[in-house]
């Protein structure tokens, strides 16, 4: 598949087994997903609240320290967060699988897994929620299609990334609105990435260049001190 039709999103891993946790997040990086890890249910609860909203799907372990994936996924749904959530375990029991799927889980995997299972379950995660879904965007003469992974300007299309496209995704889905580079960063990057002091910059002049050289000159603004957003 080729880079520009990827559909960028942010994952977290919550796995105490570091050797299954690389290799999965290596897996789902080639995949095209932003990925983090937590090492434990405590660090998985912490993260899941400091970045509300920006995870797209968790992975979650059963067996875990400090808090159990259980008493995780319970503490997401009593808080109200709609995050879906695949469950892993060694653990194969009916009365195991149930009680994770009552406490909130979408979808229960068994260990040990093939890992092109798991990347089918997170993508049928993925397309479950109706946003996900959603019709074509089309804002100040750019159109874009989340479903086919295309962008136009007055009929004439433009190729990006797949951190072109869902930058740019992200912006439209919120017309007029400033989005500051660290809101930027934590839905489109993973934590390898936030070192990188300037490839929101980057990501940005790249678009706006290509968008510019379609006819649309004026789509992407810089305000000074606070961010970028989408001109309506």
């Amino acid at each position: 598949m080729s880079e520009q039709y990827l559909c960028v999103m942010r994952i977290l891993i919550v796995e105490d087994n570091q050797k299954l946790a690389e290799a999965v997040r290596k897996g789902l990086q080639q995949e095209g997903y932003a990925v983090d890890v937590a090492r434990d249910g405590a660090a998985g609860l912490l993260q899941l609240r400091a970045l509300d909203g920006v995870y797209s799907a968790v992975i979650l372990d059963l067996m875990l320290p400090e808090v159990d994936g259980v008493s995780l996924c319970r503490s997401l749904r009593a808080e109200g967060r709609s995050v879906p959530v695949l469950m892993v375990t060694a653990r194969d029991t009916v009365k195991d699988r149930v009680a994770g799927l009552d406490a909130g889980a979408d979808d229960y995997l068994t260990k040990p897994f093939a890992f092109e299972e798991l990347a089918a379950r997170v993508r049928a995660l993925l397309r479950r929620p109706p946003e996900r879904l959603s019709l074509v965007l089309d804002e100040g003469g750019v159109t874009l299609s989340p479903s086919t992974r295309e962008v136009s300007v007055g009929g004439r299309r433009v190729v990006l990334t797949s951190k072109e496209f869902a930058l740019l995704e992200l912006l439209m889905r919120h017309p007029g609105q400033v989005l500051s580079r660290q809101q930027i960063m934590d839905h489109l990057w993973d934590d390898e990435s936030q070192g990188n002091s300037n490839i929101v910059e980057v990501h940005v002049k790249n678009v706006r260049k290509k968008l510019m050289e379609a006819g649309k000159d004026d789509s992407i603004e810089t305000v000074r001190g606070a961010g970028y957003r989408f001109a309506v």
